[in-house]
């Protein structure tokens, strides 16, 4: 799930939401536990910007009823509708949303996941639901190409979806942007949208880097130029952003959550740093100013 922790956005957010009844016209999947939903939504004219997401009310899937009532008796409140970034650009003739199947660990995480494996996992061709869009600060500022010429996309896990939708609509509309990619994952097979980076850099060598630090293959070099081992670090940002004082930053993956803060109090510590919080105190190291960061979060 995508929580959003940006600034305000250009507009108001109250305009462009609206109600719509949607039918998943395919499902793609994109690793073994991740999937994309392209949705069917009629003529239903679609204003959003690349970056959006959309929410899904739990409470619609007849399958998760007694789930969903034994997760409010125990948590004593209604189940909350669930966030998903956009993973279609709004040129695109699609609405998609990519899932990534949440974790559970028995003493790390403080309840199973509701929505996500069923949306992975268990939503065939011809499904409909009702979802709640567009919403959501973490997109591009209406003045980005007078601020930079080159963006830097910094991700992890599904944290990729609303830079994918950023990256593709960029590249579309022909704003005069180079991009550099930067995206972290365990292995190979974790990388969603691996294909697609691929066909963009194919199609716009000149304007697109893609760079996958890969925390768990020790020999990640052998899959080519574009393959680094271990975690992004600060010595492979500042290899990979030559000019800190130029860039604009779009940092996306797992940050500290209240369930992490929450262990973390009762054991009487402070909660340790997740992937958004690692890249962006390497970025502070390299000397990229915090104001060119734009930062979304989920955990």
């Amino acid at each position: 799930m995508i929580a959003p922790t940006d600034a305000k956005p250009a507009s108001p957010i109250r305009k462009k939401i609206k109600k719509l009844e949607v039918m998943v016209a395919d499902v793609v999947r994109e690793t073994r536990d991740a999937a994309t939903l392209l949705l069917f939504t009629g003529n239903d004219r679609l204003e959003y910007q690349a970056g959006h997401f959309l929410t899904i009310d739990p409470h619609q899937f007849p399958a998760l009823e007694r789930f969903t009532a034994y997760f409010e008796d125990a948590k004593g409140k209604r189940e909350p509708q669930r966030a998903y970034s956009l993973s279609s650009a709004p040129h695109e003739d699609y609405l998609a949303i990519t899932v990534k199947e949440e974790a559970y660990a028995t003493g790390v995480t403080e309840y199973p996941p509701l929505l996500s494996p069923l949306l992975v996992f268990r939503t065939p061709r011809g499904t409909r639901m009702k979802v709640t869009g567009f919403s959501g600060p973490y997109v591009l500022p209406p003045d980005i190409e007078s601020r930079t010429e080159h963006l830097v996309h910094l991700c992890a896990g599904s944290g990729a979806v609303p830079n994918f939708s950023i990256l593709k609509h960029a590249l579309a509309t022909g704003l005069s942007l180079r991009h550099t990619f930067i995206y972290g994952n365990k292995t190979r097979d974790d990388i969603i949208f691996r294909r697609e980076l691929e066909r963009l850099v194919d199609e716009y060598p000149d304007r697109l880097k893609v760079l996958h630090a890969l925390s768990r293959d020790a020999d990640a070099e052998r899959h080519g130029p574009s393959y680094r081992s271990g975690r992004i670090s600060e010595e492979l940002l500042a290899e990979w952003i030559p000019d800190p004082s130029s860039v604009v930053v779009f940092a996306c993956g797992p940050g500290i959550g209240k369930w992490d803060r929450l262990r973390a109090r009762n054991q009487g510590v402070e909660p340790g740093p997740r992937f958004l919080e690692g890249a962006l105190a390497a970025l502070a190291d390299i000397g990229v100013d915090s104001a060119s960061i734009h930062q979304e979060s989920y955990g």
